[in-house]
């Protein structure tokens, strides 16, 4: 009998995380459909099994508190097995001129955003070490690489993210573990909304300097 594929892959009750789910599942991968919002995760994990008839669970997890993560990997691993692939998706902005933004505001972003890809890595390295095996995918943005009006911060922690994966690649690749970072544009989630919602004219300026004149689709991303 095959041993099952098991991918984890948080926030993804919605948006990029759920297509994601989506086309992991579509190529026989169980999946850990992790995200703070328990209700969506299971529905997510729902659709996945009816759709693709494969193993699916939703979990709940906060990943800005470590100890959460551990346990989710945890629950994880005793209800579908151990973990192959890990994708960091879960992320979070508050759209806002930087001077105009709160200390606390920085403290969630970094929380999620950068602490939070880092416990989960750390969460799931040791049985991939163990297993000599293992791939990490985290969904930085394009902004931690140009940056992007309005999301210092944001810019900030996923610059960080993409740095993070860089240095951990070198570090666990002789374990045959593979740590890599997609840096999707500007894309059609809740997140951009958010943009829309600061300036409509920061939204339509984003379509404008693609070469294809459209913002992305999570169904875009997810093959990467």
């Amino acid at each position: 009998m095959t041993t099952p594929r098991v991918a984890i892959v948080t926030g993804a009750a919605r948006g990029i995380g759920a297509a994601i789910a989506h086309a992991l599942a579509a190529d026989g991968w169980s999946v850990a459909v992790c995200d703070m919002n328990l209700v969506a995760a299971n529905e997510t994990a729902a659709e996945l099994r009816a759709t693709h008839g494969v193993a699916a669970a939703g979990i709940a997890v906060d990943i800005a508190d470590t100890a959460s993560s551990r346990a989710a990997v945890a629950e994880v691993e005793a209800a579908l097995g151990p973990i192959a692939a890990l994708v960091n998706n879960a992320g979070i902005d508050v759209i806002k001129p930087f001077v105009d933004s709160t200390e606390d505001e920085w403290d969630r972003i970094i929380a999620v955003n950068l602490k939070g890809t880092i416990g989960c890595c750390r969460a799931v390295l040791d049985g991939m070490i163990e297993r000599n095996a293992g791939r990490i995918v985290s969904i930085a943005s394009d902004a931690g690489r140009v940056g992007s009006s309005g999301e210092a911060v944001y810019s900030a922690t996923k610059g960080g993210v993409i740095s993070f994966s860089k240095t951990l690649a070198r570090e666990v690749a002789r374990y045959g573990i593979t740590v890599n970072t997609v840096c999707p544009g500007p894309t059609e989630t809740a997140l951009l909304g958010q943009v829309a919602e600061y300036s409509e004219k920061l939204y339509a300026g984003l379509a404008k300097a693609i070469p294809l004149r459209r913002t992305a689709q999570p169904g875009d991303i997810a093959p990467a």
